[in-house]
């Protein structure tokens, strides 16, 4: 078949009458010749050719050649010329439809590009990150004294080094910078100017500075005389491995538990020496050598030695700046950034504990420990027992996040040092090996996986536990285990932020219901959050 042969098509339109006509000729060459002739004064448009086109291809299904060969698509219609009203129906048909979904497009067309136009005279222009921010923001406010949140939102660390953009206060956008991810650790450098920090510190002074932690008292020597425990159970809360035997690392770990002061493997052998407890000098003890033991002969060594503040858990000074309504703006300021940064609820942040301020001076150290405690079912957590009520025998600080805040250089050591952080796995007992302890800041600073130096202004933040995969606190994070090393030369100031939640659902949500009615009862006038007013006369480390 030629070109010429080809068949032809040919569409018109008429203003007064539109006359179409589908003719099936003779075949010529045993190949069928379809024409669609719309006769009227106007040129053939797109839609019309298409949906002739599409006629054509309906027309001609299924035929064979006159040889015997493949016919084009089509029913076999015979020589004489057949015009179908039916076919032209359905030509119109598609014509229509084909009309109207190219109207349909191009209206969608002009109202997204509308959406997306310049922003109106006066209206700032947002960007990606603003919109995130925006959107994480409403994702994470609810009205108070209602029972959200039903979800905590977690950041994403992705890998270690990854970073990303944030916006914490107008016009300046901070990188923060994935520090680890278990702990779950980032690190935003400028979170706070030099001015903000200058006041802090200088708030601090004015209001007074405590030590850390006090030296044990005779009371407390009394009450650990008086504590009824037998000795074989004393010696199976020690034996952590069940092996029958106290070696010097399972001692070591439960003695800051104490009386606070920090033990290290040369003084828990003077006290085996002192007390006779380790005949054969090996520095384990038998179940055999233990019962032979007088359980008071260790307290009353214990209190016969002279205790400096080196020889504590902590060695350091602190004081708490309130952050509530009326608060410095500067207090104000950094509490709603911290809103921003970790993204959570602000009644949740608001309700946390106060700012701490923490001076640490040459000598002064922070043996590696947790921040938050692990909650059993006879744990309460302070801060929702001052409203919940709860009468569990034991409490503790429960503390979702920790924000710590650098306020000056160091000149000389003071790092913030996480031993193990992203270890593919935990044991307590591996922390202590061949006289080496890792959670010792004064001695082996140098060995933890993670040390963070301090500067001006850097906030570090990092997640105390892990996610119950429902959207809620989980379990304690044991990699999460910090302490602040040596300051070798000068003076170390920083600053917690501590964000409260309540691994108990329950429980934390009544605590927000009646803390909003706290805070809006009209009948009282309200200086202070009745949350910082129960810091005031802290003296030790909750």
């Amino acid at each position: 078949m030629t070109y010429d042969e080809v068949p032809r098509v040919r569409i018109t339109h008429s203003e007064r009458r539109l006359d179409a006509r589908l003719c099936v000729g003779r075949r010529r060459g045993g190949v069928a010749v379809v024409t669609a002739v719309a006769e009227g004064r106007t040129g053939p448009g797109p839609s019309m050719a298409a949906a002739a086109g599409a006629a054509v291809a309906a027309a001609t299904a299924g035929q064979e050649d006159d040889d015997g060969g493949p016919r084009l698509p089509g029913p076999s219609l015979g020589r004489r010329a057949v015009c179908s009203r039916p076919y032209f129906v359905v030509l119109m048909v598609f014509a229509h439809l084909y009309v109207l979904n190219v109207l349909g497009l191009l209206l969608f067309v002009h109202i997204s590009s509308d959406d997306g136009g310049d922003p109106e005279p006066g209206q700032e222009p947002t960007s990606p990150a603003q919109e995130a921010l925006a959107a994480a923001a409403a994702a994470a406010s609810y009205p108070p004294g209602s029972s959200s949140p039903h979800a905590l939102p977690r950041l994403e660390g992705i890998k270690v080094g990854h970073k990303q953009k944030v916006e914490l206060v107008p016009n300046k956008v901070h990188v923060m910078k994935t520090l680890s991810l278990k702990p779950l650790l980032f690190e935003v450098p400028e979170f706070l100017t030099e001015d903000e920090c200058k006041l802090i510190i200088h708030l601090a002074q004015l209001k007074g500075l405590q030590k850390s932690q006090i030296l044990p008292t005779e009371e407390y020597e009394e009450a650990m005389e008086m504590i009824d425990i037998s000795q074989m159970d004393m010696f199976n809360l020690l034996d952590h491995n069940q092996d029958g035997q106290l070696q010097l690392k399972e001692v070591l770990t439960h003695t800051r538990l104490g009386n606070g002061r920090w033990m290290t493997p040369e003084s828990i052998r003077e006290m085996y020496t002192a007390v006779k407890a380790d005949p054969d000098g090996n520095g384990v003890l038998s179940l055999e050598e233990f019962k032979q033991l007088n359980i008071r002969d260790f307290h009353k060594y214990m209190g016969s030695q002279k205790v400096k503040m080196s020889d504590l858990v902590r060695n350091s000074q602190h004081t708490w700046l309130y952050q509530g309504e009326g608060a410095h703006q500067v207090m104000r300021s950094i509490r709603q950034r911290v809103i921003h940064l970790t993204r959570l609820p602000p009644e949740i942040v608001e309700h946390s504990e106060p700012l701490q301020v923490v001076r640490y001076d040459q000598g002064g150290h922070y043996h590696a420990h947790m921040d938050s405690g692990p909650v059993f079912p006879e744990t309460a957590c302070s801060h929702t027992k001052l409203i919940a009520n709860e009468t569990a025998a034991f409490e503790t600080s429960c503390r979702y996040i920790t924000v710590l805040f650098y306020l000056n250089n160091v000149t000389g050591g003071g790092e913030t040092t996480f031993p193990i952080a992203d270890n593919r796995t935990y044991e307590e007992l591996s922390l202590i090996q061949n006289d080496v302890d890792l959670r010792d800041t004064r001695k082996h600073c140098d060995k933890g996986n993670l040390r963070v130096k301090p500067l001006q202004g850097t906030a570090v933040f990092w997640y105390n536990y892990l996610s119950d995969g429902e959207g809620w606190v989980g379990d304690l994070d044991e990699y999460s285990l910090h302490g602040g090393c040596l300051v070798t030369e000068g003076t170390k100031w920083i600053a917690n932020n501590w964000i409260n939640v309540d691994p108990n659902k329950r429980r934390q949500l009544q605590f927000q219901e009646e803390m909003a009615r706290y805070t809006t009862n009209e009948e009282e006038d309200q200086n202070e959050w009745h949350v910082d007013k129960s810091y005031s006369d802290v003296h030790v480390e909750l």
